[in-house]
């Protein structure tokens, strides 16, 4: 099996040059855009759904121990991001650790989870964008807001059919040219968003809290109602497992290694930074919400947020929170078409892809011909295909990775206990193991279509590895050369 030393690692990462990524961000930027990606609209919903059917008021208790269980991967994340400071995150990691095939299986993994992600959040964020602009008169045509397989029904009884979601595009495209101007740039607009939206979560908070009835919380952890997962502790234990994926997406920031001012230090910084930020606002973001309102009141809402909001006087806060939905998911789509691209230099550049994909501009010093293919690629893809096919952004293919980077640190403590490391992942094997088991009861608790969509994408990834990827390798060429 085909693997990277860390020693080609570290060559990589200290490459200089036009055809290298420009170091350009620092710790804080590495916490903007980890909050960025995992303070999303699922905030706004899901915390509902899990008080309702799982939790109650201990709701909260679920944030609490799906950020444990989150925390066990990110702190292996920031031993490898301080190790292995190149772009690519755990695709890299996989080839240091247990080589180019396990390496392209994770690549193709986040390639699904970024570039699906990315579609199914541009098409949201085209409804909730329809839905702040109606509550002031203003109307967009039908036609241009739904896919060419989805159908309206007007005021007037009448039925159309869509022809192309403009804003999903047009949302795609800007941020494209965002990234395309420099890492640098897309920092500072991300940091611009994050804090937008983070005010509006602490408005909510700080405002809601004056008007919270200490009687919502009776009893705070209701009793089971004899099946699993419904109440009780172990409604705690399954609400934690809906909440769950609101955090995903740290594991983002390790895809900027090779675009960071000191990997060694900034790298943890900003995966266990954001991480901890996300925490602590989810938490009293959801015992303000559970105290504003019964649990039971959540029960089959797509907007319990709003039903918080009316136990208080500001009606205009519910503006304000379709509006942090709208720029959390401008920052979701930002992130992932950052990690997109970025996994894609890296298979490129060790020849698993076409080389166009590794090329970069000489004056932006970003992936410009790789960053504009993928997102008219994915732009298309949100304007032409309804949110029904495009389905959520799957969380499968991430718990995957997460299992591969717990493995890989147990791997190279093994094997290469003396390397530099900047962190250290502490109490190893127990961190990792528990990492590995945690992600694991998380992927067989998914339904089956999700693991079929990803065999499916798998086969399609293998079948380009075997026909194009191991032949272009340089690794394998390299090897064949010294057998030679």
């Amino acid at each position: 099996m085909l693997k990277k030393s860390l020693e080609l690692l570290r060559q990589e990462a200290a490459e200089t040059g036009a055809n290298t990524l420009k170091r350009s961000l620092n710790g804080f930027n590495l916490i903007a855009i980890g909050i960025g990606v995992i303070i999303g609209a699922g905030l706004f919903s899901l915390t509902g759904i899990a008080a309702a059917n799982n939790a109650g008021p201990a709701v909260t208790l679920s944030f609490v121990v799906a950020a444990v269980g989150c925390a066990f991967s990110a702190l292996c994340y920031a031993e490898f991001a301080s190790m292995v400071p190149v772009a690519g995150s755990a695709y890299t990691y996989a080839y240091a650790t247990m080589g180019e095939l396990f390496a392209w299986i994770i690549g193709w993994d986040l390639v699904l989870e970024y570039s699906v992600g990315a579609a199914t959040v541009a098409i949201s964020w085209s409804q909730y964008l329809l839905k702040f602009l109606s509550k002031y008169g203003i109307n967009l045509p039908p036609q241009l807001v739904m896919s060419p397989f989805e159908t309206a029904t007007l005021a007037s009884g009448a039925e159309v059919h869509g022809l192309v979601n403009v804003p999903a595009m047009l949302i795609v495209l800007a941020i494209t040219m965002i990234i395309i101007r420099g890492t640098s740039g897309s920092a500072w607009f991300n940091a611009l968003v994050v804090t937008l939206k983070v005010a509006v979560v602490l408005v909510f908070i700080a405002l809601g809290w004056q008007y919270i009835d200490p009687t919502n919380y009776q009893p705070y952890i209701p009793e089971n109602t004899g099946v699993f997962g419904e109440f009780g502790w172990s409604g705690i234990l399954r609400g934690a497992g809906v909440v769950f994926f609101v955090f995903i997406g740290f594991d983002i920031v390790a895809t900027m290694a090779q675009e960071t001012k000191n990997p060694q230090r900034n790298m943890p910084i900003g995966i266990i930074g954001s991480l901890l930020i996300c925490t602590v606002l989810f938490v009293l973001f959801g015992h303000v919400m559970t105290g504003l309102a019964n649990y039971t009141e959540f029960k089959d809402s797509a907007a319990p947020v709003a039903i918080a909001i009316e136990k208080t006087p500001y009606a205009w806060l519910s503006s304000a929170v379709i509006l942090a939905i709208i720029i959390g998911y401008t920052s979701v789509i930002l992130v992932d078409l950052l990690g997109q691209s970025r996994v894609f230099f890296s298979m490129a550049k060790d020849g698993l892809l076409p080389p166009v994909f590794a090329r970069i501009h000489g004056r932006f010093h970003t992936p410009l011909q790789s960053n504009l293919l993928l997102g008219l690629f994915i732009a298309l893809f949100a304007g032409f295909v309804p949110i029904s096919v495009v389905g959520e952004m799957t969380s499968i293919g991430t718990l995957l990775a997460f299992v591969m980077v717990c493995v890989g640190i147990l791997i190279m403590r093994k094997k290469e206990p003396n390397a530099p490391r900047g962190f250290r992942t502490p109490l190893v094997p127990l961190v990792p193991i528990l990492g590995i088991l945690t992600c694991l009861v998380m992927m067989v608790s998914l339904p089956w279509e999700t693991w079929l969509r990803l065999a499916v994408w798998l086969a399609i990834g293998l079948a380009i590895y075997y026909g194009y990827g191991r032949k272009h390798s340089k690794l394998g060429q390299e090897a064949q050369r010294q057998v030679a």
